[in-house]
């Protein structure tokens, strides 16, 4: 049983699961849990069962059912005495969000949409299996998968200044080639900077209103201001790093003991030979994407510059990832411990004074990305001190699905959702048409109504 305990959140009790080490806490008004599905609840309960979890196994209010752990899924685990699973960070490793302000208004670009729609599509290569113009022998794809966003600002695609608006810095520490199959090397090959297809996706978006004045002067972004939106993460380099692994985990969890209420959970301890290698492995796939975001960033920018025949001033604002796994301190019982925390479909949220934050930030708090739907708003929020307290510092990442594919296929056509968007003032384009179907703006939530559950939970 779902029980409501508040305007924002859902709880299910471990007492009505024997295995459950933690309860579930659902973040969703009731336009949301109108949503909720079956499959969905019952994963936020199977990751409650897994060792070594802390304080309770969560889903934001873009939840929806996902790979082993829902999508929206947060849960932490005890570094020294939990686990790691890859169905906790998921297939697309690294996954996020870029944000792009640059000093051009709308009176600029209104009347050049189409040219910046065809320069942009001629630009930025994407699809499935989609292959850029960066050809990456395996001496140069190990640079890359060590090095992250530096390698990419190293190779002219970006500025250094770049680096402190990436999570993380766009790398991570203790990346290894070696556990990372030949296979993953060879589908990243020629997918360094490339979007991809699905709901990834590239936008120029208008500031349409600012809530917290004072904010978005720090951040320099003002009313009428255009920006630049992209979303994609580390392709079939992680995808087949994950693949891999959950093969391997699979086996490590019979090896251990572990009990899995599903075989997508399959997990090992985080300090086991076994765990160590997915770690090291997830490292080099989110430096894979983090040079990817840098990249398509930059050609995005020289894309709109092409096309408007001028040059404009821009800046990174941020760049967050949604499908991670980190080692974090937080506090449980007042007491700090080392986590890993399992962010899936699911944004870091840190408030204001966290050391990990740069300086121009560290006083409001991290910039958060949650992009909408392609005929919907998307909005950047700022990590506060509540998500530390109740959420590891993490948030929602973007609408969340309620249709699957094919139900949205066989609603619309692409022509009827493309002619609906042009009517908007949107213009679209996608390198099949299906996409456009699939992605139409009813088979996901409304972004506004989830972002208002995030506000409202503090």
């Amino acid at each position: 049983m779902i029980e409501r305990i508040s305007s924002c959140k859902l709880l299910i009790s471990k007492k009505k699961n024997s295995k459950m080490i933690v309860d579930g806490i659902i973040y969703a008004d009731e336009y949301i849990e109108k949503f909720l599905d079956a499959q969905s609840v019952r994963q936020v309960e199977n990751v409650a069962c897994l060792p070594g979890i802390v304080s309770k196994s969560m889903a934001m209010p873009d939840i929806h059912a996902g790979y082993g752990f829902p999508i929206g899924g947060v849960a932490a685990f005890d570094a020294e005495n939990g686990i790691i699973s890859p169905g906790g960070v998921g297939y697309d490793i690294n996954c996020g969000v870029r944000l792009i302000r640059t000093d051009l208004v709308e009176d600029e670009v209104r009347n050049k949409k189409e040219k910046i729609l065809y320069d942009l599509f001629a630009s930025i290569p994407l699809g499935v299996g989609s292959r850029g113009k960066i050809r990456l022998s395996r001496n140069e794809g190990k640079q890359v998968v060590l090095k992250g966003a530096n390698w990419a600002v190293e190779k002219g695609f970006g500025d250094r200044a770049d680096l402190e608006r990436i999570e993380s810095g766009g790398f991570m520490e203790g990346a290894n080639c070696d556990v990372v199959s030949g296979r993953a090397f060879e589908r990243g090959e020629m997918q360094e900077g490339t979007l991809g297809s699905g709901n990834h996706f590239l936008e120029i978006q208008r500031v349409e209103e600012i809530y917290d004045d004072n904010n978005a002067e720090i951040l320099g972004i003002q009313k009428g201001m255009i920006m630049i939106m992209l979303h994609t993460g580390s392709r079939g380099f992680g995808h087949q790093i994950c693949t891999d692994f959950i093969r391997e985990m699979q086996r490590a969890s019979e090896k251990y003991g572990i009990y899995l209420p599903d075989r997508q959970l399959a997990c090992a301890p985080f300090q086991s030979p076994e765990g160590q290698r997915y770690y090291s492995a997830m490292k080099a796939a989110a430096n894979y994407a983090w040079a990817n975001r840098q990249i398509l960033g930059h050609l995005a920018v020289e894309s709109l510059m092409r096309a408007l025949s001028k040059s404009f001033g821009y800046e990174l604002i941020y760049d967050v990832a949604h499908n991670i796994a980190k080692v974090e301190a937080h506090k449980i019982g007042g007491i700090e411990r080392r986590l890993v925390v399992h962010r899936k479909g699911a944004t870091r949220a840190f408030g204001p004074g966290h050391p990990e934050l740069p300086a121009f930030c560290r006083n409001i708090g991290q910039p958060v990305i949650i992009p909408g739907d392609m005929g919907r708003c998307s909005y950047i929020l700022l990590g506060m001190q509540r998500a530390m307290e109740e959420t590891f510092g993490s948030t929602c990442h973007g609408a969340g699905r309620i249709m699957s594919r094919g139900e949205a296929r066989r609603k619309n056509s692409p022509h009827a959702v493309a002619e609906d968007m042009r009517k908007k003032g949107i213009l679209v384009k996608s390198d099949s048409k299906s996409i456009l179907s699939e992605e139409m703006s009813g088979a996901y939530k409304n972004v506004s109504n989830v972002v208002d559950v995030a506000e409202e939970a503090g």
